[in-house]
């Protein structure tokens, strides 16, 4: 772990140095420079994300694919969602909007004598150990994960914004970001509330973050891929997810059109073993949205239409 976290400390400094600092300096940002290295991780790690997405991920998809691309402007859609999310773009408008928010928020309760614990010092000499460290907060994350997407299964104000990630019907790599920015902003806000109660590390935060999006990246792919019997109750395989998104199978609940589903899981499996959510036995099935099909709703083909539909549905008139 340490020569990793060295290594990249070494890019990220480069990066830095190189570009991020002379074009804010251009651009008369030299007040937010303190602010703009931490930000230079996160691009780092999308141009890292996206350089595997292509060179690993992209020819899987080439190799088996589920099923041929007929919309190749639905993909072109997604494309932009990823680098809007993995180049940092996202994190920079919430910079801008929630931060503050949530410095005022955290100091006044580290100040009331409210603060964070450390998760990993709860057993003697993880602390010593940074990738049993990292494992166990990814684990922690994991499960909090699952709670929060079962909750956009389940709410169905909430389901009315993540429905639109659920709308796309030619599933590729790019598609985990095809998200409501007001989603995204819910689901953002609740993991960072979670990273202050349990007390991850930032580096840490950053390296979890960027290992579940690579995965989630590889869920979504249009590649017929299984994990095996054993492999697929270990981590959580592209076919495994595929049902998630299968309509009738995995975002309905016993009811016909009902909330609910199945595979709810963003890393692990065992979240929807424990908790009777796993589908292990159906093979997926076209996706989408039952009402795209049945009702002719409009969930939007470019990215300004999506936005606005779902803040429609949200409230109730789309």
């Amino acid at each position: 772990m340490n020569w990793l976290e060295n290594g990249f400390g070494i890019a990220q400094q480069w990066l830095f140095e190189a570009v991020v600092q002379p074009l804010m300096s251009m651009l008369g940002m030299s007040n937010l420079l303190e602010d703009a290295y931490p930000a230079t991780g996160w691009l780092l790690v999308g141009v890292v994300q996206i350089a595997v997405m292509l060179a690993v991920i992209a020819p899987l998809q080439r190799w088996r694919p589920v099923e041929p691309i007929t919309d190749p402007r639905a993909v072109r859609t997604d494309i932009l969602y990823t680098l809007i999310h993995r180049l940092g773009l996202f994190r920079v408008g919430l910079f801008f909007t929630l931060q503050p928010v949530f410095d005022g928020l955290f100091g006044h309760l580290h100040t009331l004598g409210i603060g964070s614990f450390q998760l990993d010092n709860l057993w003697p000499g993880v602390t010593d150990r940074p990738l049993l460290s990292f494992v166990l907060y990814l684990l922690a994350f994991d499960v909090a994960d699952y709670w929060i997407h079962r909750g956009q299964h389940t709410w169905r104000w909430w389901w009315s914004l993540h429905s639109l990630h659920h709308s796309q019907r030619q599933m590729t790599m790019w598609s985990d970001n095809r998200n409501h920015l007001l989603d995204d902003v819910i689901r953002d806000t609740l993991l960072v509330v979670v990273a202050q109660l349990i007390g991850v590390a930032p580096g840490q935060f950053v390296a979890i973050v960027a290992v579940t999006q690579l995965s989630e990246s590889l869920q979504h792919a249009n590649v017929r891929l299984s994990f095996g019997r054993w492999g697929e109750r270990l981590w959580i395989s592209p076919r495994f997810h595929r049902v998630h998104h299968s309509i009738g199978l995995g975002h309905e609940g016993r009811g016909y059109g009902t909330l609910g589903g199945h595979n709810f899981g963003v890393l692990l499996p065992w979240w929807d073993m424990l908790f009777g959510t796993s589908d292990f036995k159906h093979h997926p099935t076209r996706t989408g949205v039952r009402d795209q099909i049945e009702l002719g709703r409009d969930y939007g083909r470019g990215f300004w239409s999506q936005q606005w539909l779902g803040l429609k549905r949200l409230a109730g008139r789309g």
